[in-house]
């Protein structure tokens, strides 16, 4: 369910072992897929498997084992909402997409048991970019649900190439994330202001301190944040030009306003409405998250990037 990038990649890492429904809100898209075996729009270049058939009638998901939900973290609500009516009770919903709920701060797995609180839930996560995955180059993601649910859904999404490991954790998953596009925007702000790769490796362990203490407030397993899920997929989105995330950051530490580089014709950078999400939830559970604090102020354009340094570095002192 949703054929950007992530969900077409996806698409095919599942059409290794079945056949696979590809949900598509543009009509554009379904028509590329099923006339040219391609999504012009967000994956060009790559052919995609005969097993997948691009739909639109979003009803259609009742036909299915599983779904994958691989729609934004913003629009994840409404479309659970359309979904409703289409998914038998125990489905498994597996959840893709990385962010928090601006408005209630809520964590993907929490809106899925609001909307849909018969399904099973389910969640993937880990260092991983669409166009990797589409290429069948090596990658290793974490899949959380139930046990058994894990591993049903471990052997079907298994292929050379794409290697999910289990767990049970499906708040430490979904936590890492989410939060992970934050400090990648943090480390591409270090980037775009010449501070020197001293300062970005600061920005991404301090960073993930921050997501440890928050993480042990929500419950999330520690072990889980120091998997693939969370320090793998902040290490890649933290240090990558094709993270829209970290990119997105080098452009505001140059300068750019965050109207200028985001909205329509701009890739999506989850993590900018996820920093306030993030910041809320946080103070809901007492958590501090100075280096997220920044970020949401200097995409608030309250502050810049040099300004934000410069508050961090004149905390009080403190151990490590």
């Amino acid at each position: 369910m949703g054929a950007g990038a992530w969900g077409t990649a996806l698409a095919m890492v599942a059409a290794a072992n079945a056949k696979v429904l590809l949900w598509a809100r543009e009509a554009e898209i379904v028509e590329s897929i099923a006339r040219a075996r391609e999504n012009a729009l967000f994956l060009p270049g790559v052919i995609l498997s005969a097993q997948i058939e691009p739909i639109a009638e979003i009803a259609r998901a009742g036909e299915a084992e599983a779904v994958l939900l691989a729609s934004p973290a913003q629009h994840m609500r409404a479309v659970l909402a359309s979904l409703r009516p289409a998914l038998p009770p125990g489905i498994p919903v597996v959840l893709c997409a990385k962010g928090i709920e601006t408005g209630t701060g809520l964590l993907v797995p929490e809106v899925l048991s609001e909307i849909l609180p018969k399904a099973e839930p389910a969640i993937l996560s880990g260092p991983s970019f669409a166009r990797d995955v589409a290429r069948g180059l090596p990658t290793a993601v974490t899949v959380a649900a139930r046990e058994s649910i894990a591993v049903r859904l471990q052997a079907s999404l298994s292929r050379p190439g794409f290697r999910p490991y289990v767990c049970e954790d499906l708040i430490g998953v979904a936590l890492g994330g989410a939060a992970k596009n934050v400090y990648a925007i943090a480390c591409g702000m270090v980037e775009g202001a010449g501070l020197g790769e001293s300062a970005r490796a600061a920005a991404v362990s301090r960073g993930f301190a921050e997501l440890l203490r928050l993480g042990g407030q929500l419950g999330a397993r520690a072990e889980t944040l120091m998997g693939l899920s969370g320090l793998g997929d902040l290490v890649l989105t933290a240090t990558s030009p094709s993270s829209r995330n970290f990119s997105l950051g080098v452009a505001l530490g140059q300068g750019a306003k965050l109207a200028q580089v985001s909205g329509p014709g701009h890739p999506l950078a989850e993590g900018a409405a996820t920093a306030p999400a993030l910041i809320e939830r946080a103070r809901r559970h007492g958590v501090e998250l100075p280096i997220a604090e920044a970020v949401a102020a200097v995409l608030e354009g309250r502050i810049g990037v040099r300004e934000a340094a410069e508050r961090l570095l004149s905390r009080p002192l403190r151990p490590e």
